[in-house]
C-alpha cells in the first residue's frame, strides 16, 4: 500500500473508484447495443485490437518522448516482448478475452444486459474455488458456500418459465462457460511470463485476444453475416464507448487504485457493477426483472459480497495486487 504520506486524497479514490463502478457497470449495456447490429465477435475482436493497439502505441510514444528530453527511461520496463510472452499473452488473451468477453457478448444476442451482468458476478467465487483446488488446499466454508449460493441463483434463472419471465437457457450456459473461462484465464495470468511493464502487458493481451476474437469470429461465418451498411449509429457508439472507456480509461482507474487502495476496496466493484448493469438496462432498454430474477440476483450478489466482505484482513492490507498485469482478472468480462 501506498505510505500514509503519499496516500491520495479521498477524492481521488472515489474519483477512480465511481469510474470503474459506473463505466464497467454500464459495458454490459454498451455491448448490448453492439451485438444489435455487429458481429458479436468481430465486434469484441475490433474492440480489443484497437484498444490493445492504443494503449502500446501510447507507452512507446510516451518512452520515446521522455527518452527524448533527456530522462532516465530505465525503469519503464519496455523492450521487446519475448516470444514466451506473447505466448502467455495469446493463451490470456483467448481465455479472458475470446472466452470471456466473446461469449458475454454473444450471449447478450439472446440474454438481457442485467442478467448477464448478475452472472458473470459469479466470477470471484469460481477464482477462488480454482485457486484452492490448484493450491490443493481446502477451499474456505466462505467460498464453498459461496458458490453453493451462486449456483443456486444461476439454477433459479434456468428454471422454464415463459413470456417476459422466459430466459434462453443456451445463454445461461454461455455466461456460465464465460465465468469459467476468466477465472481460468486469470489464475494462468499470474504466473504467466509477461514484460515487466503490467500495462505492456495489458496491452499485448488485448492485441492477442482481439486477433483471437477476429479469427474465431471468421471462421464461425460472421464475417459473411455482417453488413457495414445495416451497422446502426447506437451500436458505433457503443463500440466507440467499449474502446475508450471501458478498456481505457476504466481499466487505468483499476490499475491506479491497486496500487494506491486495499485490494478489498477495489474488489468491491464485483457486487456493485451488476448493480449499475441492472438498472441501466432498465432504464435504457425496458430490461424487465421479474421477481425470480431479482431472486437469483440478490443471492448471486449476496454470496460475492460475503466473500470480498470475508476477506483475511492481512489480505486486505497486503497493498497492490499481482493480478494487474492481467486484464481485470478479479472480476468478469468487461
Amino acid at each position: 500500500m501506498t505510505p500514509a504520506a503519499q496516500r491520495p486524497s479521498a477524492l481521488a479514490v472515489a474519483v477512480a473508484l465511481g469510474t470503474v463502478y459506473v463505466v464497467w457497470g454500464s459495458t454490459y449495456l454498451a455491448i448490448a447495443f453492439v451485438v444489435e447490429s455487429m458481429p458479436p465477435l468481430l465486434a469484441a475482436g475490433a474492440r480489443f485490437l484497437a484498444a490493445g493497439s492504443i494503449l502500446v502505441a501510447f507507452l512507446l510514444a510516451r518512452h520515446q518522448w521522455r527518452r527524448a528530453r533527456g530522462a532516465d527511461v530505465s525503469g519503464d520496463g519496455l523492450r521487446w516482448p519475448r516470444a514466451v510472452e506473447w505466448r502467455t499473452a495469446f493463451i490470456v488473451g483467448a481465455l479472458l478475452l475470446l472466452g470471456g468477453n466473446g461469449m458475454v457478448s454473444v450471449a447478450e444476442t439472446t440474454i438481457p444486459s442485467g442478467i448477464a451482468a448478475v452472472i458473470i458476478a459469479t466470477t470471484p467465487i469460481w477464482l477462488s474455488v480454482f485457486d484452492a483446488l490448484l493450491t490443493r488446499r481446502m477451499p474456505s466454508m466462505l467460498a464453498i458456500g459461496g458458490l453453493v449460493v451462486g449456483l443456486l441463483g444461476v439454477a433459479i434463472l434456468l428454471l422454464p418459465s415463459t413470456g417476459l419471465d422466459a430466459l434462453n437457457p443456451a445463454g445461461i450456459g454461455i455466461l456460465v462457460v464465460a465465468t469459467v473461462c476468466w477465472a481460468s484465464g486469470s489464475l494462468y495470468a499470474r504466473h504467466g511470463p509477461l514484460p515487466a511493464n503490467q500495462l505492456l502487458g495489458t496491452g499485448m493481451e488485448q492485441v492477442a485476444g482481439g486477433l483471437v476474437l477476429l479469427l474465431a469470429g471468421s471462421a464461425l461465418g460472421e464475417i459473411g453475416q455482417f453488413d457495414p451498411a445495416a451497422v446502426t449509429t447506437a451500436s458505433l457508439l457503443g463500440l466507440a464507448f467499449l474502446i475508450v472507456f471501458g478498456s481505457l480509461a476504466a481499466f487505468t482507474a483499476y490499475v491506479w487504485l491497486l496500487n494506491h487502495v486495499a485490494v478489498t476496496t477495489v474488489a468491491t466493484y464485483a457486487y456493485v457493477n451488476p448493480i449499475v448493469a441492472v438498472a441501466l438496462g432498465v432504464a435504457f432498454r425496458g430490461e424487465t426483472m421479474s421477481l425470480r430474477s431479482l431472486l437469483a440476483a440478490g443471492l448471486i450478489i449476496g454470496a460475492v459480497v460475503a466473500m470480498v466482505s470475508g476477506r483475511p484482513r492481512e489480505v486486505e492490507e497486503s497493498g497492490p495486487s499481482p493480478d494487474a498485469a492481467a486484464l481485470d482478472p478479479e472480476s468478469g468480462a468487461h
